[in-house]
């Protein structure tokens, strides 16, 4: 088993404090960061790059479309990525789902960044097709999966049941640091979360606390980060 970190964030495309998001990403340091609205326009690859750089890490998957990427630390080893775009709806953005298949302590891990829809009828249909997509990969790379992001749905909801009937809500798991992750000026809702494969072990899952944490995530985005220690393998 090795011993993993993961945070996944929803980044607002930079709009706020970018240096924020860099401090907030650092003060976690996490091994594996799953990262939701990051920028698709303008100077968008370079502005990925800055922030890869700013948090001390590397891109490993994740494309233009929908705003998805996986970064890695340095201690960590990239074998594959994948890509897949969910079904369109009109008038609606575009989701997907972007995967990275990892390894670090000699484990084999799959990570996975999604953002859903805020309609519910899309991100119950999208939830059932992120399940396909992962458990083709699950096949394909032998692997557990670690599923991450921006789910625009509360605990209870039919696209969350659908995701926690097949992995492990992890904060439910092992409750540690905060719960809301929405919004970070007035946090009340959970609708980012970490899900994991039944195989992977929870050591704890929350939104970090702490005064270097608190005072950067108002300025950083709209959401707070969620972190979960894992053990994989």
């Amino acid at each position: 088993m090795a011993a993993v970190r993961l945070l996944s964030y929803n980044v607002r495309s930079l709009r706020d404090d970018p240096a924020a998001v860099a401090r907030v990403v650092r003060a976690a340091a996490p091994d594996v960061l799953c990262l939701q609205e990051v920028p698709r326009f303008g100077a968008w690859r370079l502005r990925r790059r800055l922030l890869a750089n700013a948090c001390g890490m590397r891109i490993a998957a994740g494309r233009r479309a929908c705003g998805l990427a996986v970064l890695t630390a340095r201690r960590v080893r990239r074998r594959a990525r994948e890509f897949h775009l969910l079904t369109p709806d009109p008038q609606l953005h575009r989701r997907a789902l972007a995967i990275a298949v990892l390894e670090v302590g000699g484990a084999r891990f799959i990570a996975a960044s999604t953002h859903l829809d805020l309609k519910p009828g899309p991100r119950r249909r999208h939830a059932d097709e992120i399940l396909a997509h992962l458990d083709r990969a699950r096949a394909r790379y032998g692997a557990p999966v670690v599923l991450a992001g921006d789910f625009n749905e509360e605990p209870g909801g039919d696209a969350w049941n659908a995701l926690a009937r097949r992995f492990t809500d992890a904060r439910l798991a092992a409750p540690a640091g905060e719960e809301p992750t929405f919004s970070s000026r007035n946090p009340n809702r959970r609708i980012d979360a970490v899900f994991t494969d039944p195989a992977v072990a929870v050591r704890g899952c929350g939104v970090p606390a702490g005064a270097a944490f608190a005072a950067d995530y108002p300025a950083a985005t709209d959401h707070r980060p969620v972190m979960a220690d894992l053990d994989v393998g």
